[in-house]
């Protein structure tokens, strides 16, 4: 099946090599290192990449039998709106900010609408399976005050 917004193809599954480093390693100390990077209160994709540059533990699903974001979920280390979405309301922020700048610019405009549909896609998702509040709306005002803040 093709991508939404590039026409390109995909690979129907993942084709990860196995790491012999990444199975044999201790989980409890795996462990201990996620919850003491969350604790600094850094996000879960920097935790991944710290993990892999300073332990050399490429995937972390084979070590701890579940996902990152799911470990972290389930340790109390949760936050009110997901991460993925908070990134793209991040890049919506920054173009509306340069729109301003430059009004003419065709190409950030359409690149700013196809971000703020993925943001509406993932804001349907999340509100029914629970992760927003069914209440939620996307506005950006709203999400520059929210981009602030952290």
């Amino acid at each position: 099946m093709a991508r939404l917004h590039t026409r390109r193809h995909g690979r129907s599954k993942s084709r990860k090599p196995t790491d012999s480093v990444a199975n044999a390693a201790d989980s409890k100390m795996v462990e201990e290192a996620i919850v003491g990077y969350a604790k600094q209160g850094i996000k879960g994709a920097m935790i991944g990449q710290r993990l892999k540059d300073e332990h050399k533990i490429g995937y972390l699903k084979p070590v701890l039998g579940k996902r990152l974001s799911v470990f972290l979920y389930e340790r109390g280390f949760r936050s009110e709106i997901p991460s993925d979405m908070l990134d793209l309301m991040k890049k919506a922020v920054n173009m509306r900010k340069h729109l301003t700048a430059n009004h003419r610019d065709v190409y950030n405009t359409t690149r700013l609408h196809r971000v703020e549909a993925k943001i509406w896609r993932l804001g349907k998702y999340y509100r029914e399976s629970g992760r927003l509040p069914a209440a939620w709306k996307y506005d950006p005002e709203q999400a520059a005050l929210i981009i602030k803040e952290t």
